[in-house]
């Protein structure tokens, strides 16, 4: 699924159940000591392809323990995006020469719980719901908005270490073929890079497939002076 909507230089690694052989770091253990065991699972399962996606690129496998906001800590010199939902856990990695952040996000291809629309959508993003549902009935795009949004935030953090809330940023997605297209996101915050460049948004890819909604965003490292060209 997700292999589908993301760049080349980057390993994906699914899977569509929790995987018995998915085992915990220490540190990692310690942050799920109390879950309950279909947390812990799904848990260790994301952490497991996550590891068989560095190894896919030569990395060593290492503790991808949440740092204070519940993000996963990556080892120096990696990006990643871990996602989870009912019926599937991804990992998605890429060595930070190449990609300065990833976000992805997986949601069951349905209906948003009630009320939770009201919460994500700005105005101009609810009228755009309306017509594309209108156009287009086939596809959740309230559910798709929120993967969006996720997806957003993924990145963002990662590059500023600040919380995103969503009603930050505004999203148009372009419905494209129906089952699969792009989305551009726009700030409403100033932002900023850790490194002080300034950031105004975000381009995306989606796809609905299997029963799934998908998002991605990916951010490639600035090419040095003398570096070479993509």
């Amino acid at each position: 699924m997700l292999k589908m909507i993301l760049p080349g230089g980057l390993s994906v690694v699914e899977a569509r159940a929790d995987l018995p052989e998915a085992t915990l770091y220490p540190e990692e253990e310690a942050a799920v000591a109390r879950a309950v065991p279909k947390r812990r699972a799904e848990y260790a399962t994301v952490r497991h392809c996550a590891r068989l996606a560095m190894a896919e690129l030569g990395m060593a496998p290492a503790p991808l323990p949440p740092d204070e906001h519940r993000a996963p800590r990556w080892p120096a010199g990696v990006v990643g995006s871990m996602t989870h939902c009912l019926g599937y856990r991804a990992a998605v990695v890429g060595p930070a020469s190449q990609f300065r952040s990833v976000g992805v996000d997986a949601e069951p291809h349905d209906t948003l719980p009630e009320g939770v629309l009201d919460i994500v959508a700005r105005p101009a993003e609810r009228e755009q719901h309306g017509t594309l549902r209108r156009d287009n009935p086939g596809v959740h795009w309230d559910r798709l908005l929120f993967s969006a949004k996720e997806s957003v935030y993924k990145t963002w953090f990662p590059l500023t270490g600040r919380w995103l809330d969503f009603q930050e940023a505004d999203l148009v997605i372009d419905p494209g073929t129906g089952h699969a297209g792009t989305f551009t996101a726009t700030l409403l915050v100033p932002g900023h890079t850790t490194s002080g460049d300034p950031l105004t948004g975000f381009t995306g890819r989606w796809r609905v497939a299997e029963g799934l909604v998908c998002t991605a965003i990916t951010v490639p490292a600035p090419v040095r002076p003398g570096g070479p060209r993509r």
